[in-house]
């Protein structure tokens, strides 16, 4: 055939292009920004994910070798520095960056902020077990801070209602994240106290960095929390977040599906419960 001295295989064209891409000086050595997705650290302690922003993606590797420096762990959501270099992985005809160091895109400060916030009130009692107030017990009322929209408040209601049809849920929105919102939650918690609106409050959001949770490690959130009289269970990130919320409420749920549970007895259960004792 005519065509069978010109073609090329697709294992040459890889390799070409992987030489191509080894032999570029900036590729070798690059620093990029992003936000990480579909993270998997393999039992091998390769750590396999995808850094992206608004408009694109790329796959990353990190061997074992270079996550063992790592002083933190990286987890989906979480905004990054990333020093490596940019490779061909033949096989597969793809390119990826070879991560070789790692670092949290401007949360030292804050995570050294955290750290000495936490250490403040620990030393004033604010996560004293004695100050908790236990969960009723049938709550009649369950108040709920956190986004209007979204999954938060869907599952709470989902999973309260499952439980207990006759609950009654009392949203109060408030933002769960930029520069007002500790203010509005704080003032959340304040308003719900006032006016007496639930015999138990849920404090909820869902996950993400830590610049995104950090309303819930402000300290004037920490005092309200503290000085309320309605006992508050926090829902606050994935269940391997923990904020300063968790600490000073009476109760810290993994997940608001969670706190949820741990608000809501089950009624069907209660009444099984009931029906055996009274035999």
């Amino acid at each position: 055939m005519k065509y069978e001295n010109m073609a090329i295989t697709v294992s040459e064209l890889n390799s070409y292009i992987k030489e191509k891409l080894a032999n570029d000086e900036y590729l070798s050595s690059i620093l990029i920004k992003g936000e990480i997705s579909n993270f998997k650290h393999h039992y091998t302690g390769h750590m396999y994910f995808t850094l992206k922003d608004e408009k694109s993606l790329v796959k990353c590797i990190m061997f074992k070798s270079y996550a063992e420096k790592l002083d933190f762990t990286p987890k989906d959501g979480m905004k990054v520095f990333i020093l490596g270099s940019v490779a061909v992985f033949e096989r597969d005809g793809v390119y990826q960056v070879y991560a070789q160091a790692m670092q949290e895109d401007g949360v030292g400060a804050l995570y050294k902020k955290y750290e000495e916030l936490k250490q403040k009130l620990e030393e004033k009692g604010y996560f004293d077990v004695n100050h908790k107030q236990k969960i009723p017990q049938m709550p009649k009322t369950i108040g709920v801070l956190t986004s209007q929209t979204g999954s938060v408040i869907r599952d709470i209601i989902n999973v309260s209602t499952r439980r207990n049809p006759n609950v009654r849920i009392r949203l109060l929105p408030v933002p769960v994240q930029g520069q007002d919102a500790a203010e509005k939650i704080a003032k959340g918690i304040e308003f719900m106290n006032e006016k007496e609106l639930a015999d138990v409050l849920i404090l909820a959001r869902g996950g993400g960095s830590l610049e995104d949770l950090w309303p819930f490690n402000e300290e004037e959130v920490a005092i309200a929390i503290y000085n309320s009289k309605i006992p508050i269970i926090s829902a606050v990130g994935h269940e391997t977040d923990f904020t300063i919320s968790d600490f000073t409420a009476d109760l810290r749920a993994p997940t608001p599906s969670a706190a949820a549970e741990l608000a809501v007895p089950d009624i069907y259960e209660v009444k099984q419960k009931l029906r055996y004792i009274s035999k």
